[in-house]
């Protein structure tokens, strides 16, 4: 799912390379008699566009506005458009004399807005214009492709703006270095969190049955059995250990993803990466993590029984050894979805452990229990990195958390549903209050 509200397309480029009747052939489905200098804002509401999503589009003149009014539309774009005539070698070379380093100087060179490039009146010429447009699409990475058009046969108009909405949606920077012809290490890294949550069994592979469930989670479908045979085939032919025990390894997994991303298939990745929480930074986003919850004074927070089952499947998938206990490895295989470590090497002075000084599944719990109650946004923030949301099948971490009634309600009906409670252990040094036992 995407959290994106809106989509602002900014078209720019020379005089007379049809940037307006790009926009009113888009709105008219046909090619206007009469040409303004300049399109008015066009609002499409989010039913009729593919993402869902409104769009506004957003025509630039200096026929009709300042140096100024660039500068105020290059930063409230999300995507700008530089259209430029296949016919007129001029404005494909102002690409790169004039508009490259203008948004540059607006946006700084580090900036995350997306570029199209858009060579209009396609109906002039027979020759293609990509091979004066495709080194620059090499050296600048921020362009995210070259759409070639034309406002009069109305050819790839509609494609053109599904493009600039995808290019702010589904953005390749993020995902994949073109240079390198690789992932980015923050996709990576992404995925191979995404790869460690849907290893049910924690074997290192994801096998049929886990691939399905995957398949329905992110994308409402289960994955037919040819297109299953299909993936593999495809994976074993084109990469070394992408398949092991007829089940996908980490390797392949993320080498599917750089397939998809090389083929214009970002959308697959992105819905991937957004069914885990990651935005458009690839960073898991706050309201994944901290979804909000509602707690009145005097109440407290304990774990409800669906996050109970998920602490018992993590358990039960990290406990290699199958002893009833985490060692020190495992407890670090278990949290290894995490930017760090939630429990320091003391927490084994604070729960119940075995004579090897393992956590114990009592223990386990117990700490949990005890986070919960006392900082319950810790629990939301590592139930999230641990992939809650995707092996319980619920919308967000929320329905992890139950919220007790006030202490006063208790008092008052002289009993309580609360499973946790904090007790003050008083007295003098030396007595005994901090000894396990």
């Amino acid at each position: 799912m995407n959290s994106r509200k809106d989509v602002r397309i900014l078209l720019v480029g020379e005089d007379g390379v049809g940037k307006t009747s790009l926009i009113l052939s888009l709105v008219s489905e046909e090619f206007p008699d009469e040409v303004p200098a300049k399109a008015e804002e066009i609002t499409i509401p989010a039913d009729v566009t593919p993402e869902r999503v409104p769009t506004q589009i957003v025509d630039f003149t200096f026929q009709e506005q300042t140096e100024e009014d660039l500068e105020e539309e290059i930063h409230k774009a999300s995507v700008i458009c530089i259209v430029y005539a296949v016919d007129d070698e001029p404005s494909i070379v102002k690409i790169e004399e004039f508009w490259l380093p203008r948004i540059h100087k607006s946006l700084g060179e580090n900036s995350r807005t997306p570029i199209v490039l858009v060579g209009n009146k396609s109906d002039t010429v027979e020759d293609h214009s990509m091979e004066r447009v495709i080194p620059l699409m090499n050296q600048y990475p921020e362009i995210e492709t070259c759409v070639e058009c034309s406002a009069k046969t109305l050819k790839n108009i509609s494609e053109l703006f599904y493009y600039a909405q995808k290019a702010v949606l589904h953005p390749t920077g993020p995902l994949y270095n073109s240079e390198e012809k690789d992932l980015t290490e923050h996709c990576k890294k992404a995925l191979s969190r995404v790869f460690k949550i849907c290893d049910m069994d924690n074997d290192g592979i994801l096998n049929d049955r886990e691939l399905n469930y995957f398949q329905k989670r992110c994308f409402n479908a289960p994955l037919q059995p040819q297109a299953l045979k299909d993936v593999k085939s495809v994976v074993e032919k084109s990469v070394t250990d992408g398949l092991k025990d007829d089940g996908l390894t980490q390797k392949g997994f993320q080498f599917l993803h750089t397939l998809f991303i090389q083929r214009g298939r970002h959308e697959t990745t992105w819905t991937v990466l957004r069914k885990f929480g990651y935005n458009n930074d690839l960073q898991l986003s706050k309201e994944y993590l901290f979804p909000s919850l509602k707690i009145a004074k005097g109440a407290t927070t304990e774990l409800s029984g669906q996050a109970m089952k998920f602490l018992n499947f993590l358990f039960t998938k990290y406990d290699k050894d199958k002893d009833g206990c985490l060692s020190t490895t495992e407890v670090q295989s278990l949290f290894s979805t995490c930017p760090y470590m939630p429990w320091g090497p003391d927490v084994t002075n604070a729960v119940c452990t075995n004579e090897q000084g393992w956590i114990t599944y009592r223990g386990y719990i117990a700490q949990w229990a005890l986070t919960t109650l006392l900082d319950v946004r810790r629990t939301t923030e590592y139930f999230g990195y641990l992939g809650y949301s995707f092996i319980t099948d619920q919308e967000d971490t929320k329905t992890a958390i139950v919220v007790t009634r006030d202490r006063k309600q208790d008092i008052l009906h002289k009993q309580s549903t609360r499973n946790v409670f904090q007790c003050n252990v008083l007295g003098p040094k030396g007595v005994g209050k901090v000894r396990k036992g």
